[in-house]
């Protein structure tokens, strides 16, 4: 692995990042929620969460000169978001935002109302918005799938679109806190099968000072064949402070290197890796995410940059190992884990009680019973599955058993395709069935030939059942025949039951209207164009759910 060492700090890079060539697109202290490789539900964090005085409506500035090469508006995700491809081949990215700048907001209204929609994705040719560093792009908001407002700022490649650690270029939040150990775990590895029945015992920690820990037990810790290891560790700029991600954990036996991860850079088509990253089973069940220092063999992810079989460890002897973890933060403050472990043959590793078919992780793998059909591509699966099924008794009203497909304990990197054919589904009813899971609500899906076939990246409790309830709207400061010339726009909250918002259109005067659209708060709006006449007008919002169950509001109104 090449390394450099970064402005003193001891830790592993790859290249030389430029220093002083980007700013900070806030104009108050930098101050981190969240930062680069934070281990998030369903990916890693691809850049740094600046605190804005939670407040809506902070003025963000271009991190460098540049142009911007795109512009998007997402419902859920980033929300408003703008990228600045800069003459140094990086590219910035500002998510998240309230309001882009009048000549942004121009070319993204004319876009919206040429699509018709809310939501467009937007690239800009090279000459067509040009800014210079600190150049006003808009402001800092909450759209999107934010929390809370902040802007999320990404620095990537701008050839591979991969995502780096901002902090690498010099954009620093203060932090003189060494990372925070919170626990070993040991896996017993000698089956070929890791699922939630792999044995595995979590080991208490003390904290000894100065970024040292050790086992709360000072014995060294038994094992017998093949085992793994795994870390759970974050860090803080201040105490008290939000539970960052680490930038790197080094694992060494004896001295020699066993594994390295580098949260240097990432790739947006592996990021979902970070279920098997983690010890997923162990996540599920406790919420407490566990690193593992091994990999399974399906999972593509990057961020190992040395590992050593794998990661999967076979003592040669009865003697008594020397174990470090290193864990750093991008600023270099480092903690150490030293511990012991030696092979003794009185211990005994709990059996894996696997029973079911075995699905392998690198070929295609279908699966028939009554009812049910089901395929998984090649690389769907992290590692090989004892795969497990069966069925119970339909609940009420749906129409199918209920389908028990592996559980919730297993990942999936991809999707699969799952077919349930349904049982005493009236013809008139075909169209509003869909596949629904006991876990998660309604899969999606449509009723084809006989079957409801749906693209799942989801095992669990499966059944068929139907939608046939439109979404409902709820005016906020509107009614019909109301007068509203004090108003600057009209709110409305929608929402669904079952399948999920599919498409809401607006008009006036049987003209289609941009609707704005926050989904986390059900709430819609249209901002009234100064180029609305006086005197009545009429409105019509159409809102369709998944099923095409639809739902309409009409009203007049006095301008």
């Amino acid at each position: 692995m090449s390394s450099h060492a970064q402005n003193n700090n001891n830790i592993y890079t790859s290249r030389n990042y430029p220093q002083g060539y980007f700013r900070n697109p806030l104009n108050i202290a930098p101050d981190a929620s969240g930062t680069f490789g934070e281990l998030r539900s369903t990916h890693f964090h691809a850049g740094d969460d600046y605190r804005t005085q939670q407040r809506i409506g902070l003025p963000l500035h271009a991190a460098a000169e540049g142009y911007v090469s795109r512009v998007r508006v997402q419902i859920g995700g980033g929300g408003n978001s703008v990228y600045i491809a800069h003459p140094n081949g990086y590219t910035s990215v500002y998510l998240h935002m309230d309001s882009f700048n009048d000549a942004l907001t121009n070319i993204i209204r004319a876009e919206q109302y040429k699509q018709q929609r809310f939501d467009v994705d937007l690239e800009l040719k090279e000459g067509q918005v040009k800014l210079t560093k600190g150049q006003f792009i808009g402001n800092a908001g909450n759209t999107g799938g934010s929390a809370g407002p902040h802007l999320h700022f990404e620095i990537r490649d701008t050839k591979t679109q991969r995502p780096l650690n901002t902090q690498l270029f010099g954009l620093r939040f203060k932090d003189n806190f060494a990372p925070t150990i919170n626990g070993l775990m040991v896996y017993d590895l000698n089956e070929p099968i890791f699922n939630e029945f792999t044995g595995r015992r979590y080991m208490q920690l003390k904290a000894l000072g100065s970024g040292r820990y050790a086992l709360a037990s000072g014995a060294p810790i038994s094992v017998n064949g093949k085992f793994g290891l795994g870390i759970n560790s974050i860090d803080r700029h201040r105490a008290g402070g939000f539970q960052n991600g680490v930038y790197s954990i080094d694992l060494f036996i004896d001295g020699q290197p066993v594994s390295t991860v580098v949260f240097e850079e990432l790739d947006f088509n592996t990021s979902r890796g970070i279920h098997s990253y983690i010890d997923y089973p162990h996540w599920k069940k406790t919420k407490v995410k566990v690193q593992k220092s091994f990999k399974d063999p399906g999972n593509r992810i990057e961020i190992f940059k040395h590992l050593e079989n794998e990661g999967i460890i076979e003592l040669q002897d009865q003697e008594v190992h020397d174990v470090k973890y290193v864990v750093k933060d991008v600023q270099g403050n480092c903690s150490e884990l030293n511990f012991q472990i030696r092979n003794n043959p009185s211990y005994q590793p709990k059996p894996n009680p696997l029973k079911g078919e075995r699905f392998a992780y690198n070929k295609v793998n279908k699966f028939s019973a009554d009812h049910l059909q089901m395929e998984i591509p090649t690389e769907t699966l992290y590692g090989d599955l004892d795969f497990m099924y069966s069925q119970s008794a339909p609940i009420a009203n749906s129409y199918s058993h209920v389908h028990h497909v592996q559980n919730a304990y297993i990942p999936l990197f991809s999707s699969y395709m799952l077919n349930i054919k349904p049982t005493n589904l009236p013809p008139h009813l075909e169209s509003k069935a869909l596949i629904a899971s006991v876990q998660n609500g309604a899969e999606g899906g449509k009723f084809e030939k006989g079957w409801v076939s749906v693209n799942t990246r989801n095992f669990g409790s499966f059944y068929v059942a139907v939608d046939t309830i439109a979404p409902t709207i709820t005016p906020r400061n509107f009614s019909n025949g109301k007068n509203v010339s004090a108003q600057s726009k009209i709110d409305f909250t929608i929402s669904d039951n079952f399948s999920g918002i599919q498409s809401f259109n607006a008009y006036i005067d049987d003209k289609w209207v941009l609707m704005e659209y926050d989904s986390k708060n059900r709430h819609i709006w249209h901002r009234f164009d100064s180029s609305l006449s006086k005197g009545q007008h009429k409105f019509k919002l159409v809102v369709k759910d998944w099923k095409d169950n639809e739902k309409i509001y009409e009203a007049t109104f006095t301008r």
